[in-house]
């Protein structure tokens, strides 16, 4: 690994990019901050440097941006990590809540061998555990149309997609209810003012609390991405 593609330098532009398909624009050096649990001054000093390897673009009151350069190393780490957490579950016998944090720790260590030999070895999936897309081997992200459970019309069929938050407390606590990427489910209750969400699946009915149902992603039974 060179000097410009450090670990560091690769954490900055994955959290850029995340960041970046959370809200569109350019990302703020609090956001930044925030995400990557810095200093604003250590965030300042790496935005600087990342612009000077014509990785991302920053104007002051817009924001930081990747450049073409930048989202390519950010959709290969992302690549690394997403088919890592699938390998570790399928292949190592992994649950889904323990895969993040291992995958993070080997994301930037792989060779591109290493990353293709994982991918055969799975049949060149399209997601990981938690159903988020994994970026293709030349650098694009699948789009998929999604909706927030919490704001999907009551007793239409859907499929669950995502977790967005991939808390291992939380991600156990779905698990137990049946809650995982590819069930079919439908709202059949919402209480007002962000309350409860009434959830049926084919294991039963569930109840959950609309934080949490915020972080679940679905897609229509008869839309399932482009």
């Amino acid at each position: 690994m060179t000097m410009s593609r450090s670990q560091s330098v690769e954490d900055y532009l994955k959290a850029i990019y995340t960041l970046q398909e959370e809200k569109e624009g350019g990302v703020s050096n609090s956001s930044l901050s925030e995400k990557m649990g810095v200093a604003s001054a250590s965030v300042t000093n790496m935005v600087k440097r990342l612009s000077e390897m014509g990785l991302v673009n920053y104007e002051s009151y817009y924001g930081t941006t990747l450049t073409d350069a930048g989202k390519k190393i950010a959709l290969e780490i992302i690549r690394h990590h997403r088919l890592l957490e699938l390998y570790l579950k399928e292949m190592m016998g992994y649950s889904w809540d323990e895969v993040h944090d291992e995958a993070e720790k080997l994301e930037h260590h792989i060779s591109e061998q290493f990353e293709d030999k994982i991918a055969e070895m799975l049949d060149n999936p399209i997601f990981d555990p938690h159903g988020d897309p994994i970026p293709t081997k030349d650098g694009r992200m699948p789009v998929y149309k999604d909706f927030v459970l919490s704001e999907i019309p009551v007793n239409k069929p859907f499929i669950l997609h995502r977790v967005k938050d991939q808390n291992p407390e939380l991600l156990r606590y779905l698990e137990k209810q049946g809650l995982i990427p590819g069930i079919r489910l439908k709202v059949i209750d919402k209480e007002p003012f962000d309350g409860p969400v009434k959830v049926e699946t084919e294991n039963g009915i569930i109840t959950i609390g609309n934080n949490i149902a915020a972080d679940i992603l679905v897609v229509d039974e008869n839309d399932q991405g482009v």
